[in-house]
């Protein structure tokens, strides 16, 4: 059903996972929290030093040994939040952020990928801040299968602010604050795809975390891949206006789409380690 047989295809899903990250450019800035071992983000030159003018003297952001240190280890969650949030919210005015969603998402360390008991976040911050200050994000992807082995995908709405008329999974969307994976995953299936799922449908696949440069600043995000079936008279159906229409694909035109790069990165990423995975995952 899924190719593994077919080393062509199956070296191509393997290089597509291999290549879910890009390298840091050069002479980007990782930056960290005071007293945690992780790097929480990275930054261009020029954002760290427009950071400059609006980082508070309270809790400065300081150059560490070729690296960024947010001196807040002495702040409370909800203070890291607040403090953060304002800085972003006078780049947003300024221009420098774009896209305001008014959706918070919880910032870890970037080696968290546990639920669904993390610790608790380091603080809260609005969604459309994450890439300028190159954060990590997180996300469910949701593959909806036919009984018969096609794959349901959405095209992206036109009016998206990213990825515009790109395919993408038939249910997919980012971690706001609060809410673990696998709830991600059965919200975005009845918002995107009109479906109710309980969470015994749902299958989990493993993650894949995707990196790259983008427009915005470094985008970083972890995506929990899930896998649920469709029976013969179930048709996804849209909801929240984020889809224009849905497909159901052959798994061999899913592949010759992906080779044309019709699939979001983040989408096709979460297909190669579907494809590749087909032993969930406990």
């Amino acid at each position: 059903m899924l190719f593994r047989s077919q080393l062509e295809d199956q070296q191509f899903l393997l290089d597509r996972v291999a290549q879910a990250r890009s390298p840091l450019p050069p002479h980007w800035l990782e930056w960290y929290l005071e007293g945690v071992e992780q790097a929480l983000g990275v930054l261009s030159v020029e954002r760290a030093e427009l950071l400059k003018q609006w980082w508070p003297e309270n809790a400065p952001m300081v150059y560490e040994n070729h690296r960024l240190v947010w001196r807040a280890g002495h702040m409370q969650a909800h203070e890291r939040s607040q403090l953060i949030q304002s800085v972003a919210e006078k780049l947003q005015a300024s221009g420098h952020i774009t896209g305001w969603r008014n959706e918070h998402y919880d910032c870890w360390s970037k080696d968290q990928a546990s639920w669904p008991d993390p610790p608790s976040p380091l603080f809260q911050l609005e969604r459309a801040a994450y890439r300028f200050f190159g954060l990590r994000s997180h996300a469910s992807h949701v593959h909806g299968m036919t009984l018969g082995g096609q794959m349901w995908c959405g095209r992206r709405s036109s009016h998206k602010a990213t990825d515009p008329n790109l395919l993408d999974n038939m249910a997919a969307g980012g971690l706001p604050a609060g809410e673990v994976p696998h709830v991600c995953a059965l919200r975005e299936i009845h918002e995107e795809a009109g479906l109710f799922r309980h969470a015994s449908q749902l299958v989990s696949y493993g993650a894949v975390t995707t990196e790259r440069e983008v427009p915005e600043g470094w985008h970083s995000e972890t995506i929990f891949v899930y896998g649920t079936f469709l029976a013969n008279h179930e048709t996804p159906r849209n909801l929240d206006g984020e889809v224009s229409e849905f497909m159901c694909l052959d798994i061999s035109e899913v592949l010759e789409r992906m080779r044309n790069r019709e699939f979001t990165h983040d989408a096709a990423c979460a297909i190669a380690l579907y494809l590749l995975n087909q032993e969930p995952r406990s």
